[in-house]
């Protein structure tokens, strides 16, 4: 059989095809394997492909040969992802408010390579990206790498941090620089933010990823090693509610017993839950920060949730109410 001219690609085409164009649920035989490689001006007689096939398993693509009746089919099974992961991924990238539309069809664009045709035309069916509320920083994905690299190197960062204004355009919260010591990285009501101590204040904030611009690293050793030796960034998510910043305080919150579901989705299976006075009730202690959004999310559960400690923030509570009335009391 004579060669065709690109020959010396046949192992790399004979991949594509069996990765592209087969899966569980669809098959090639060998004389089709054999079409589809002619389509590339690559021949290929049937002993040789027995070979690339095995070499293919060699490099780890799970090539599966069953005999079917008289036919002898070929397909791939175990992928690197298989179509439930993929379709995971593509859901997490849509929903992800810090990745920008084009940066989302980008990667679901790449991550539909990596199914068989027929799979991919299922991820195709899903991805409705547009209309999505979705970050306009083009630049997301260099900063986040640039704050990986901070925090590989130990070093401290300088950054400007923005903010909408009236005109809808971005604008600096301050005039200079942000200048804090990274330590993680977390994923939170489908925005990136980045955590870190501020000397100055001698605290840990957050800050939204996707505010940050004209990030640099400077040659200055990190500071808050104490303060994030025992820090967890799960709880600290779960105390900042949307991950707005407020004092942290252990409130008391007592609850008809329908919402203990709430509680929990919230505040995790670790909380102890105790029977308040009231019958057909229970009562929790929970590490809060008092922002206006948690006081939001008490106020939206109605007369199921109460703030019963400390008086503080009850006072807040009730006066915050009081403030919101006098817009609606005509």
């Amino acid at each position: 059989m004579p060669k065709g001219s690109n020959q010396k690609l046949k192992l790399y085409y004979l991949s594509q095809i069996m990765t592209q164009k087969t899966d569980d649920e669809h098959f090639l035989t060998m004389p089709e394997i054999q079409a589809e490689l002619a389509k590339y001006d690559v021949s290929a007689d049937r002993k040789s492909l027995y070979d690339d096939m095995e070499a293919l398993r060699v490099l780890g693509i799970d090539v599966i040969g069953e005999k079917v009746g008289k036919g002898f089919y070929y397909h791939v099974g175990k992928k690197q992802f298989d179509i439930a992961e993929l379709k995971l991924l593509v859901d997490a990238i849509q929903s992800s408010k810090f990745i920008t539309e084009k940066k989302s069809n980008e990667l679901i664009r790449k991550l539909t390579e990596m199914a068989s045709e027929y799979e991919a035309l299922q991820l195709k069916r899903q991805v409705v990206v547009q209309g999505r509320v979705k970050t306009m920083n083009e630049s997301i994905y260099y900063i986040v790498d640039d704050l990986h690299k901070a925090i590989a190197a130990n070093k401290q960062i300088s950054f400007s941090y923005m903010r909408w204004n009236i005109e809808k355009k971005m604008e600096a919260r301050k005039e200079g620089q942000y200048v804090v010591s990274p330590w993680a990285l977390t994923w939170d009501d489908e925005n990136y933010y980045m955590i870190a101590y501020d000397a100055e204040a001698g605290k840990i904030k957050h800050y939204r990823v996707d505010k940050m611009k004209s990030i640099r690293i400077l040659n200055m050793r990190r500071e808050g090693r104490e303060e994030f030796r025992n820090f967890n960034i799960a709880d600290y998510a779960k105390m900042s509610f949307g991950m707005f910043g407020g004092e942290k305080t252990k409130v008391k919150l007592e609850f008809d017993n329908i919402m203990v579901g709430v509680m929990i989705d919230r505040f995790g299976k670790d909380i102890t839950i105790r029977p308040a006075k009231k019958k057909g009730w229970s009562e929790i202690n929970v590490d809060v920060a008092m922002s206006d959004q948690f006081l939001g999310w008490i106020f939206a559960l109605g007369d199921k949730v109460r703030i019963t400690g400390p008086k503080d923030a009850e006072k807040r509570f009730g006066e915050e109410i009081v403030k919101i009335s006098q817009y609606y009391s005509g």
